[in-house]
């Protein structure tokens, strides 16, 4: 019976909790959104940081808020639809085959709000506040596919509410600055294998596969950052802009974590694991990457303008490694992510049809933080081409339409999870087909 209770702590760490928190990974590099502005996305979010006439700029570079005419009201709505595919294999940590289904489709078409407000202040502030949602991902598979023990449903969601302000030393220089306020939601789960778990117990009754469980761990919290950055025009038609969002760190202490335990398995594991397994609050610290953008606008000519990005993401150091406490006698599990930090590169242009017609386009490279290694099922990450087009409308001064769509090029990542160190945990090999399109509008009101 020791043997089985050494299995069964082990099948938790290694299968329910890894499955739990690893969702705290996935979407624009992992679970990173900047989908926030239909004018920014026609263009590949080249020039985020320094165009003008998206106000979507005082979340990404507050310095930026110079390139704003008058005061404005701006509202966004996007269209991600996001899917994967799986087809594979898996064991148990008994080295049987897994059984269950490759499932369908685990993705879904996710809406991303957007809100923006902006006022100068005398002949040379600015003060802007900006409601966005800057991380989110969410995938859910059925319940009895192979996978089941490293993932079911992850739902991970952060919105920011900012406050801005800027100054214009003059004409050409602004310095800007922006406080906000993040709150993180995560809801997570899979199964636990308690057939495997209990076979040393050599009851007939357990087998791999037979005695599903599931633990559900849902968090929230609020914790506050801030954007700083700084716009320089050399000239009237080249604008430079320089910005970074600070790192968020979120201690989640009211989470709960819920056990859903067999039966006949809860009455063996009340007596090999008295305290385990049952539901109980946990705490984690949950950390939002830092990013720094470089960002150039330059108008050509009356029609043509060009603009590019670099972004460049701290994910080693958000994501290097989580440690989960439970309230209860439930040992701690510390969590190996193995993030890398990444790079997105955009090009995009503006082109000016007519007084009330402008049209756009764009190209990135965004880059996962993820690998082969460290890829689970949560969030089948790769890195992605993109291909941006947009169309912009003003049929009056005080009036502006945007739409943007942009289609998303991926490899088909694999996917391999491994046993944990004590080989008492779940495989799964296998590959995702991956797709992903966005679609945005927007409206933007001067008053």
């Amino acid at each position: 019976m020791q043997n089985a209770s050494t299995i069964a702590r082990l099948t938790l760490l290694a299968v329910g909790v890894a499955g739990t928190l690893a969702a705290a990974d996935a979407n624009a590099a992992a679970f990173q959104l900047k989908e926030n502005s239909a004018k920014g996305l026609g263009r590949a979010f080249a020039g985020s940081g320094s165009a003008e006439g998206d106000a979507s700029i005082i979340a990404v570079n507050p310095a930026g808020m110079r390139q704003l005419d008058g005061r404005m009201l701006q509202g966004d709505i996007s269209a991600i639809s996001f899917g994967a595919k799986f087809k594979g294999t898996g064991r148990t940590p008994a080295g049987t085959p897994a059984t269950g289904g490759n499932d369908g489709d685990a993705g879904m078409i996710a809406l991303v709000p957007a809100v923006y407000f902006h006022t100068p202040i005398g002949e040379k502030a600015h003060f802007g506040i900006s409601l966005t949602a800057p991380f989110g991902f969410k995938t859910e598979y059925d319940n009895g596919w192979v996978g089941r023990y490293s993932g079911l449903k992850t739902d991970l969601k952060a919105i920011d509410l900012g406050f801005a302000a800027s100054y214009d030393v003059n004409p050409y220089v602004s310095f800007g600055a922006s406080v906000f306020v993040e709150h993180l939601t995560i809801e997570l789960s899979n199964n636990i294998d308690f057939g495997t778990a209990l076979l040393p117990t050599r009851l007939p009754i357990f087998r791999p596969g037979s005695h599903d469980g599931k633990l559900t761990v849902e968090g929230d919290n609020n914790a506050v950052g801030y954007t700083v950055g700084g716009l320089f025009s050399p000239d009237e038609n080249t604008h430079i802009g320089i910005s970074y969002r600070s790192k968020v760190t979120h201690k989640i202490t009211g989470g709960d974590a819920t056990f859903v335990v067999p039966g006949q398995a809860a009455s063996v594991l009340a007596q090999v694991q008295p305290g385990n397994f049952i539901s109980t609050s946990g705490k984690a610290t949950v950390t939002m990457p830092a990013s720094a953008t470089f960002s150039v606008t330059h108008k050509i000519n009356d029609r043509w303008t060009v603009m590019g990005d670099v972004t460049r993401t701290a994910w080693k150091t958000a994501f290097d490694k989580v440690t989960i406490d439970y309230a209860s006698s439930q040992p701690d599990s510390v969590l190996e992510f193995g993030y890398r930090d990444t790079t997105f590169v955009s090009l995009g242009t503006d082109f000016k049809l007519s007084d009330t017609v402008t049209l756009r386009g764009g190209v990135a490279i965004d880059q996962t933080p993820t690998t082969d290694a460290h890829r689970d099922v949560r969030v089948p990450d790769t890195s992605r081409k993109w291909l941006s087009l947009g169309v912009g409308w003003t049929p009056s001064q005080n009036t502006e339409w945007n739409i943007g769509y942009t289609h998303l090029f991926t490899s088909d990542p694999n996917v391999i999870i491994k046993p944990s160190t004590t080989n008492q945990g779940n495989t799964l090999n296998g590959k995702y087909k991956v797709r992903g399109d966005v679609l945005a509008a927007s409206f933007q009101y001067k008053f």
